[in-house]
């Protein structure tokens, strides 16, 4: 996926649209750091993990590094 992906992320029970901003492309299997800006106010923390979803498959997980 690239900048402008818009999959569904889920922090425990929070399932939260969000669009990804990233530089270049993930490819499957890839590690990256990427940044996503969520549709809604949504608590989370650094540590956190998360797991991202598009048409009831698991295509990524990641764990929060930071917040702003």
């Amino acid at each position: 996926f690239a900048s402008g992906y818009a999959p569904q992320f889920y922090f425990g029970a929070a399932d939260v649209p969000a669009v990804l901003a990233t530089d270049g492309t993930v490819e499957p299997g890839d590690r990256a750091s990427v940044r996503f800006d969520l549709a809604r106010p949504t608590a989370f923390e650094p540590g956190m993990r998360f797991v991202i979803r598009e048409g009831g498959k698991t295509i990524g997980a990641g764990v929060v590094t930071s917040a702003s």
